[in-house]
């Protein structure tokens, strides 16, 4: 099940399929995002992974092997949901902090894009670094005054609104459809009523082609 929340609230309800005829509903073409520092090199394109795990010891690389050979533990289970790949709590900006302000936040956090959520904790937007230009950028002669500008106006006015979300329980192939439809790199996930419980990205469903479980569609 898929919505789209704006800040007057709930505008649609439907599948996937259905995104289309919402009007105001615009398809993304932006560049790739902004980047000024060398800790967005290897950013992911989703809010980070709180359940990582460090690579194994060089001295486990035999047992390691040995368990590979005698097959997975537990048996494998299809990734159909999006559920299955979320990342739960994800990171979030509120609609009057300033443009620079939350450029800081993302990087910190290593995400280039975060849901918008109003004083209710419902989404009414989704903020893409790619539409900010922060301050330690260096623009073009005669371009400061135009950036000190945007850096200090509120995430209200750039960030991508009315915007489409994504119920937990909502079929993959559905929601890859919506990121062919929309151009979005990943979508905030919430129930209902717009709250916000976490933000899904197409990283993620490439994350789960490569990991195991296996992502089947089609089970």
């Amino acid at each position: 099940m898929f919505f789209v929340f704006g800040p007057s609230g709930q505008m649609f309800r439907g599948d996937a399929d259905l995104l289309a005829q919402v009007g105001r509903l615009r398809r993304v073409r932006r560049p790739q995002a902004l980047r000024t520092r060398a800790a967005d090199e290897g950013e992911p394109d989703g809010p980070p992974r709180r359940d990582s795990t460090p690579p194994p010891a060089r001295g486990s690389a035999a047992s390691a092997y040995q368990q590979t050979a005698q097959g997975p533990l537990l048996p494998r289970q299809p990734l159909t949901r999006v559920s299955d790949v979320m990342t739960p709590a994800a990171i979030t900006v509120a609609p009057h902090r300033r443009v620079n302000d939350a450029w800081q936040t993302m990087a910190q956090h290593r995400i280039a894009q975060a849901p918008v959520v109003d004083a209710r904790g419902q989404v009414i937007g989704l903020l893409m670094r790619a539409d900010m230009a922060p301050l330690d950028l260096l623009p073009e002669p005669g371009a400061i005054q135009q950036a000190i500008a945007l850096a200090r106006r509120p995430v209200s006015e750039v960030m991508y609104s009315p915007v489409p979300t994504v119920t937990a329980d909502t079929e993959l192939r559905r929601l890859a459809r919506a990121f062919l439809d929309t151009g979005l790199p990943g979508l905030p996930v919430t129930d209902e009523a717009g709250h916000c419980t976490g933000f899904v990205s197409r990283t993620d469903i490439l994350r789960a082609m490569v990991a195991d479980p296996p992502l089947d569609l089609w089970s």
